[in-house]
C-alpha cells in the first residue's frame, strides 16, 4: 500500500434519531481544523454553512435523510498528517438503502449511542448491517452530562447488540447533575467540558484523584472488559467505546485522535475476481451513491466513487462497466458538505464526486482495463409499495424522468406494472414516501399523491427461458418491472410468495438484487 493510501481514514457516523449525530459531526470537523466555528465554514473570505444536511426537508425537519461526504486532514504526532473521509448516514428510524450503500465505501464507523436512551430497535438494524458488511465500528456513548443510565448496563447492551466484546477507552466521572469529566483510561486525565475552569476534585503528581465510587468503577471494569486488541478490533471482534458529550465539545478529541492510530486504512474489497487490494497499480472504484440536484440552481447529477486501487489523476479515462467505453474524467470533486473543489488526485479510501448526466449509475465500477466488477451492492425488497397519482396528467414525462432519477439515487424503487398505467413506488420506511413527495415538488416542479397499491411486497424473479415463459403468461396482472427492465412479482402478501414458490419450483423469487 501506498504511503498516502495508509494515511486515509474512511468512516462513516451512524445512529439513530436525536443521539447527536450532527453535532459531533460538526464537532470532528472543527477539532480537525475543517472548520471555524461549529456550523459555518470560512471560505473565499465568506461564512457559509457547513451542515451535512442541506436539503430542504432535512432543514425543516433537524433530520439526515442522505448521506454526505466531507473531506478534511489533521497532523498528529507521530502519524503526520492524517486524511478523513467522513460520510454521514440517515439518522431517521426509516433504515434506508442508502445507509447500507454508504457502509459498502467506509472501512470504519462510528456508531452514536444516546447515554440516556441506551439501544433502540432502529440502531440493531444498523449494527446488523455493520455485521453484515465486516465493518469495524467505533461506539461513542453521548450526551453523559445528562441523567443517564448505569454505565455497565449500558456497555452490556452494546454488547449483547453488537454480539461482540466492549472494551472501554474512558469512563465518566459522575453522571447527570453530579457530572464531572471524562476519565482516559489510557493516560489518566481527565477531560472537562469546554469553557469549565474548576479545578478537579483534587490531584496527586498530576493524576486526577478519583471519586471512590468511580475508582471501583474503573478497577471493575479492568476485570471485566477485555483490554483493547488492535487485530481484534479491525477483524469486527471488539469495540473500543468512549464516553463524551457533542454539545459541550468533551471526549471528541480523544475519539478523533483514535480514529487516527486505530481505525484502519483502506480495505481491500470484493468482486467477482476476489479481493481487490488497495496496492494494485490499476485505477479501480466502485459507484456506491448517485445524488441529482445538490446544486438546484444547476440542476447537477453526482455519482459518488470509493476509489479502491490505484492512485487517480484528473484527466484519465476510466471505463465504467454498464458502460462498456472508457470516458475522461476531467473534473473530479472532492466534497466539504456543500462545498466543493476540484480533485487533482486521489488516493484508495478517497471519495470523489464525478459530474455526469446519467452515464454512471450505483453500482459501477470503474477501472482502467475493465476487467473487474466489484459486489455487494444491492437493492432490497421494499416494505411499503404505493401507486403515484400526478396531479397534473401533462407532467407525465417529467414524472418518469423524477421517479428514474430518485430510483438511482436510492431514494424509492420505481416499478412499471405490465397491466394498468399507474407506476408503483417502493420504500423501506414511512419517511421516504415524505421525500419523494417533498423533492418532486422542489427539484422536478411535479405536484403528485401517492395511494394505497393492491400489493404487500415484490421479489424479483429468475429461472429458466421456459419456465419463465410459463409463470409470466400467467401472471401479468402481478408483473410489473424495475427500472433495468427486470421482471418483477408484486405479492399481495407473504403468503401469496411462498405459493408461488411452491407452484413454481425452477423459479426464484429473491428479496435482494445485485445492482
Amino acid at each position: 500500500m501506498t504511503e498516502a493510501a495508509l494515511t486515509r481514514r474512511t468512516f462513516a457516523i451512524i445512529s439513530h434519531p436525536d443521539a447527536g449525530k450532527t453535532t459531533l459531526t460538526e464537532k470532528l470537523l472543527l477539532n480537525g481544523g475543517a472548520i471555524h466555528l461549529a456550523g459555518e465554514v470560512k471560505a473565499r473570505g465568506q461564512a457559509r454553512r457547513a451542515r451535512s444536511d442541506w436539503m430542504k426537508i432535512e432543514q425543516q425537519r433537524g433530520i439526515s435523510v442522505t448521506s454526505s461526504v466531507m473531506t478534511f486532514a489533521r497532523e498528529f504526532e507521530g502519524l503526520g498528517q492524517i486524511t478523513f473521509n467522513l460520510l454521514d448516514t440517515p439518522g431517521h428510524e426509516d433504515f434506508s438503502e442508502d445507509t447500507y450503500r454508504t457502509l459498502t465505501a467506509v472501512d470504519s464507523a462510528i456508531m452514536v449511542i444516546d447515554a440516556a436512551k441506551g439501544i433502540e430497535p432502529q440502531t440493531r438494524k444498523l449494527f446488523e448491517v455493520c455485521r453484515l458488511r465486516n465493518v469495524p465500528i467505533i461506539t461513542f456513548i453521548n450526551k453523559v452530562d445528562r441523567e443517564g443510565r448505569n454505565v455497565f448496563e449500558t456497555l452490556d447492551e452494546v454488547a449483547d447488540a453488537l454480539a461482540l466484546d466492549v472494551c472501554p477507552m474512558s469512563w465518566p466521572v459522575g453522571m447527570g447533575g453530579v457530572f464531572e469529566g471524562i476519565l482516559n483510561l489510557a493516560n489518566g486525565r481527565v477531560s472537562r467540558p469546554e469553557g469549565d475552569s474548576r479545578e478537579f476534585l483534587g490531584k496527586v503528581d498530576d493524576n486526577p484523584v478519583l471519586p471512590p465510587e468511580v475508582a471501583d468503577e474503573v478497577e471493575l471494569a479492568g476485570v471485566g472488559y477485555p483490554e483493547f486488541d488492535l487485530e481484534a478490533y479491525r477483524n469486527g471482534d471488539l469495540t473500543p467505546v468512549f464516553f463524551g458529550s457533542a454539545l459541550k465539545g468533551f471526549g471528541v478529541a480523544e475519539l478523533i485522535e483514535a480514529i487516527a492510530r486505530i481505525a484502519p486504512p483502506p480495505r481491500a474489497q470484493p468482486s467477482a475476481q476476489g479481493m481487490i487490494e488497495p496496492d494494485l497499480s490499476e485505477v479501480t472504484g466502485f459507484i456506491f451513491k448517485v445524488q441529482a440536484n445538490m446544486d438546484p440552481q444547476h440542476r447537477d447529477r453526482i455519482a459518488f466513487m470509493r476509489l479502491v486501487s490505484g492512485t487517480f489523476k484528473r484527466g484519465m479515462k476510466l471505463t465504467p462497466s454498464g458502460l462498456g467505453k472508457p470516458i475522461a474524467i476531467h473534473s473530479p470533486i472532492l466534497f466539504f458538505a456543500q462545498d466543493r473543489e476540484i480533485a487533482d488526485s486521489a488516493e484508495p479510501g478517497d471519495i470523489i464526486g464525478i459530474p455526469n448526466h446519467g452515464t454512471l449509475r450505483v453500482g459501477d465500477t470503474l477501472s482502467e482495463k475493465n476487467e473487474v466488477r466489484f459486489t455487494g451492492l444491492p437493492n432490497f425488497a421494499p416494505e411499503i409499495l404505493r401507486r403515484v397519482a400526478l396531479k397534473d396528467p401533462t407532467k407525465t414525462k417529467q414524472l418518469r424522468k423524477a421517479l428514474d432519477d430518485l430510483s438511482e439515487e436510492g431514494v424509492i424503487q420505481v416499478f412499471y406494472p405490465e397491466i394498468g398505467g399507474q407506476w408503483i413506488v417502493g420504500v423501506v420506511g414511512q419517511l421516504q414516501l415524505e421525500v419523494l413527495i417533498s423533492r418532486l415538488d422542489a427539484e422536478y416542479k411535479v405536484a403528485a399523491g401517492l395511494e394505497t397499491a393492491p400489493f404487500d411486497t415484490a421479489r424479483w424473479v429468475k429461472g429458466s427461458d421456459a419456465a419463465m415463459r410459463d409463470f409470466l403468461d400467467f401472471n401479468k396482472a402481478n408483473l410489473a418491472k424495475d427500472r433495468d427492465g427486470d421482471p418483477v412479482f408484486m405479492a399481495r402478501s407473504s403468503w401469496d410468495v411462498s405459493y408461488q414458490q411452491e407452484r413454481h419450483p425452477d423459479l426464484t423469487f429473491s428479496a435482494i438484487k445485485e445492482r
